[in-house]
This record gives structure tokens, sequence and C-alpha cells, in this order.
């Protein structure tokens, strides 16, 4: 599994990408080999400010529906409108093509908080 050293981790299986004061989110690899083939992300969310450890959004896999919750607190300012069409992207590419929303931080002391790679590693028992 992959789990790069720039991202932070967190306990509900989201990876965060922190480029300033903006927060790229996805799923991380361990969570989409959970889910098995997404088929569907529902993230109705851009625009709203929301608090961390809030709901912004599902993906659904073919096995089941899980909730996706904001790792850090802020306003959604975008969303990946390409998983769309290929929402098997957060299978194939979940650093990449696959990442799901862009948050402008309100908060950036709960980035202390996250966990690093290896931190995470540990937790899922890798």
């Amino acid at each position: 599994m992959n789990f790069p050293d720039n991202l932070k981790y967190t306990k509900d299986h989201e990876w965060v990408l922190i480029e300033g004061n903006t927060a790229t989110i996805g799923v991380t690899d361990f969570a989409q080999g959970e889910l098995g083939d997404i088929v569907y992300v529902e993230i109705e969310t851009v625009g709203e400010s929301m608090n961390q450890h809030e709901v912004f959004g599902t993906v659904e896999a073919v096995k089941t529906v899980s909730d996706l919750f904001m790792p850090v607190s802020g306003k959604i300012t975008a969303k990946n409108d390409g998983i769309d069409a290929n929402p098997q992207d957060v299978n194939t590419d979940q650093y990449g093509k696959g990442w799901m929303i862009k948050v402008e931080m309100s908060n950036a002391g709960e980035i202390a908080g996250l966990m690093d790679a290896a931190a995470y590693k540990a937790m899922i028992g890798q």
C-alpha cells in the first residue's frame, strides 16, 4: 500500500495535502481497498463552511456506502468534478486524479492533530 510522506492522515482514513491555507482531501489507499470498487461519490457541500469531523459527502462502493469526514475545519472551495464521470479514479489514483475536495482552512492548528504516514501505518497495522 502507498502512503506518501508529504500527506497527513485521519483515523477516518482521509488524506490531507496542506498547501499554504488550502487542504486537498481524499481517501487513503487503505480505505479504497477496504471499500472495493467505487461506483459513485456524492459531494454537495461546495461553498459551505464546515467543522472538523462533520460529514462532507459519501462514497458508494459495490458493497457499501461510507461517509466522508472533514479532517480540518473550513470552507469547501472546490470538488473534483472528474470523479463524477470516473469514480474509479478513487481506486486507481487516490492521491492524484482521485482527490475529493479542496478546503480553505479556518483553523490551521487542527493540522497538529492529524497523523503522519508512519503513525497512520501503525494505526492500520502496516
